[in-house]
């Protein structure tokens, strides 16, 4: 039982940790979501901003200037907490396959394999609320922004939604969330 239940954290934990990667390194955060009007798809993501013409398919992206230039607050602080939630869910995998029962690392002690697991499930789980509060600090801002425009009756053209990327995000921080639970609270 505790072997297979290591193994399904491990195919969690390493899914949920590529999802992360994905949802920080992809440029879809908000998408415009008035798509009757537009001939164009809008994407803005944490590094560029991208626009592909429905009619040809071509894509064109623009960089963010710097990584240190003035950006929005909402930019920043995903950047970050997705970034160090990428690095956290790394290294507990890494910990998580040094810790798991089919490898002959330290086939011997079994206690100290045990313990690596749950520092891994330990290290998982701060890596899963850094990933979510990052992933929900950005939705959050997104309606937060677009609900003042509303409320002040502004219409600038085009509005904008929770991209796939950010869904991307919080389903691989909620999957490293869950592969930590499994990894803490199940396997003793």
């Amino acid at each position: 039982m505790g072997a297979a239940l290591q193994v399904t954290a491990f195919g969690l934990a390493l899914l949920s940790t590529f999802f992360l990667l994905l949802a920080t390194c992809t440029d879809c955060w908000m998408v415009n979501a008035d798509d009757s009007l537009e001939v164009s798809h809008k994407c803005r993501g944490l590094w560029r901003e991208c626009v592909t013409n429905m009619q040809d398919g071509v894509r064109t992206c623009d960089q963010y200037d710097s990584i240190l230039a003035d950006h929005p607050v909402k930019i920043v602080v995903t950047r970050t907490l997705m970034i160090t939630a990428d690095l956290l869910a790394g290294l507990a995998l890494a910990m998580l396959v040094l810790g798991l029962d089919c490898i002959t690392f330290l086939k011997e002690d079994p206690c100290v394999k045990l313990k690596m697991c749950y520092g891994a499930g330990v290290i998982l789980g701060a890596g899963s609320i850094l990933g979510l509060i990052g992933s929900m600090w950005y939705a959050v801002d997104v309606y937060m922004e677009r609900a003042m425009l509303v409320s002040h009756n502004i219409f600038l053209g085009v509005y904008y939604d929770f991209g796939w990327s950010c869904w991307l995000g919080m389903a691989g921080s909620i999957g490293c969330f869950v592969a930590s639970v499994l990894l803490t609270c199940c396997l003793y």
